[in-house]
């Protein structure tokens, strides 16, 4: 009965999906940050990396952190439908993550984004990267995106130049603003989407052993 039940409720991608062609970054720092697809099994890991955050009150570390750990969490547990997270790793340490979820072939919410390294650009970086994948790879004609601090509408709604739609993210918060695939292949792309492929082999074998350090943030307080 229990079975019956489980089959019946667990939920995992039911739209085509396609990996995510690993690449790396030079950041502002001059370091090389790895972009790739997270595994389930990573989880994990990766909640153990911001649950510190859900204290941090400084640019709503605190509300996205939570958020993003129960999105992850319910993802793990095969409670999230259409669900992937992007990390960013560099020199084996994990300094950001990326989260989207695919309503249907042609639309997403865009989730959301972590950057544990500050400065660099991390952020931005991986913001860009969950998109380049949900258009490119996976066939999306439009995300969905709603900023929960000053500095996430700054960056996300300015500086990719979204448009305010009236819709009510499943995030809560404020109106979603949105981003077309012409937009995004036309204006967005060419801007803001950096990376190199394939990534050397060496350096791929190292972001797969994730290492955790303090999130920058914490160091500040």
């Amino acid at each position: 009965m229990t079975e019956d039940i489980e089959a019946m409720i667990k939920l995992d991608w039911d739209i085509s999906k396609k990996p995510y062609p690993p690449k790396v970054i030079k950041l502002a720092s001059g370091e090389s940050m790895v972009v790739r697809e997270a595994s389930r099994e990573e989880v994990p890991v990766l909640l153990d990396a911001i649950r510190p955050l859900t204290t941090v009150s400084k640019d709503y570390y605190d509300v996205v952190a939570a958020r993003m750990y129960s999105e992850l969490l319910s993802w793990y547990r095969y409670r999230a439908r259409n669900e992937f997270c992007l990390v960013g790793v560099v020199d084996g340490v994990l300094a950001g993550l990326v989260n989207n979820r695919h309503i249907n072939e042609k639309e997403v919410w865009s989730h959301h984004t972590i950057a544990l390294k500050r400065g660099g650009r991390v952020g931005a970086h991986l913001f860009a990267a969950k998109h380049e994948f949900s258009f490119e790879y996976l066939g999306a004609e439009k995300i969905y995106v709603v900023a929960e601090s000053p500095i996430g509408f700054r960056r996300w709604m300015n500086e990719w130049r979204l448009v305010e739609t009236g819709i009510q993210h499943e995030l809560q918060g404020a109106t979603a603003w949105v981003i077309t695939r012409d937009a995004y292949l036309k204006d967005a792309k060419p801007r803001l989407v950096f990376g190199e492929r394939p990534v050397p082999k060496d350096m791929l074998e190292q972001s797969k052993h994730l290492k955790l350090v303090t999130p920058d943030v914490l160091e500040e307080k």
